[in-house]
């Protein structure tokens, strides 16, 4: 089973990955990972480094955006948004179940004007991922973005 789940052609999000499951994501064509997943987090969870050292050996870019849960603020969301404008696509996003990541990717999406808020919802949604509780703060990004 693949626990890569594709949000659109440049991002995918994933549970908590291993070392194996990098070498399957450069298999699959990731370009970069984004960790969202504070170190210490769990008892079993590699930590970002040794997820990063297995990225690089694959030839994968690697950014650590760790976010606690219910702990997504403006300074991850920038953070996020400029991955997802420089990183090499497509980007594979984890955290503890793939949610915070399917929440930033879609708060920083809704920031940057990458789609409107209808399309960042049908995304997460054909994915499995609801957004319907931060979906006003995704509408006032996106308006937002729209309007410059």
């Amino acid at each position: 089973m693949n626990r890569f789940k594709r949000l659109n052609n440049d991002i995918a999000v994933s549970p908590q990955l291993l070392v194996e499951d990098i070498k399957e994501a450069a298999l699959q064509g990731f370009g970069h990972i984004i960790n969202n997943r504070p170190d210490g987090e769990g008892s079993n969870q590699p930590s970002g480094s040794v997820i990063e050292a297995a990225a690089k050996a694959e030839g994968l870019g690697y950014t650590a955006i760790p976010v606690r849960p219910g702990g997504i603020d403006e300074n991850a969301i920038v953070a996020m948004a400029d991955i997802l404008k420089k990183a090499d696509k497509p980007i594979l996003a984890y955290c503890f179940s793939g949610t915070r990541s399917a929440f930033l990717w879609a708060l920083a999406s809704a920031a940057i004007g990458e789609a409107d808020a209808d399309v960042i919802f049908a995304e997460a949604a054909n994915a499995g991922y609801d957004l319907s509780p931060i979906m006003p703060l995704v509408d006032s990004l996106s308006a937002s973005a729209q309007s410059k």
